[in-house]
């Protein structure tokens, strides 16, 4: 597989972590019962436990992105950035996407992991964006990308959720960042 390149992706989504304000944490999300807090804490965890994937590492006790924005740091703004960073340069080397890796508890082949990361990073940048009202531009090649790979889940009518809950039908006509909202589900014209 060709790799993905992650960084201005990262860069967009560390550019609306950057412009949140402390008193934008508690905002709600698109993410049912999850805070802007929340969102962070899952975001900063996901861009390690997703580098640790691209260089086949399994820390100590595991990795965890779990939702909760009380384990924020104080410096979240410079942390959350710098993992994102060390996300991107991660997913840059031919060797992360060969073989099978460790996100998490889950194992997976290295170049599904690369789209897993992807995809959480631009939809979780997208949730974090609509729930603060900061402006959100991701790269287009990376939105079609994770568009792709949501889009390649066959979810059955009576099944419901599918992987990221029930998809919001979107038009095709739509722009390509609405769609992977869509199919991640996602309204695109949630607001706070």
């Amino acid at each position: 597989m060709e790799t993905l390149d992650f960084a201005p992706a990262t860069r967009a989504v560390a550019a609306v972590v950057t412009g949140i304000g402390e008193d934008q944490l508690g905002n709600p999300t698109p993410c049912p019962g999850l805070t802007v807090a929340d969102l962070l804490d899952h975001l900063g965890g996901l861009a390690l436990a997703f580098t640790w994937a691209a260089t086949k590492q399994t820390p100590e006790g595991g990795t965890e992105a779990a939702f909760d924005g009380s384990r924020l740091s104080p410096t979240w703004r410079a942390e959350i950035p710098a993992a994102l960073d060390e996300l991107a340069v991660a997913w840059t080397d031919p060797a992360a996407y060969a073989g099978m890796t460790m996100a998490g508890p889950v194992e997976m082949p290295g170049e599904v992991a690369a789209l897993v990361a992807l995809d959480e990073v631009v939809v979780h940048g997208w949730d974090l964006a609509r729930a603060t009202g900061l402006p959100y531009d991701p790269d287009e090649a990376a939105v079609l990308a994770c568009l792709g790979f949501a889009s390649s889940f066959d979810v059955p009518p009576d099944a419901g959720a599918g992987p990221f809950g029930p998809p919001v039908p979107v038009p095709d006509s739509a722009p390509a960042l609405d769609r992977l909202a869509g199919a991640t589900g996602r309204d695109p014209a949630w607001r706070p």
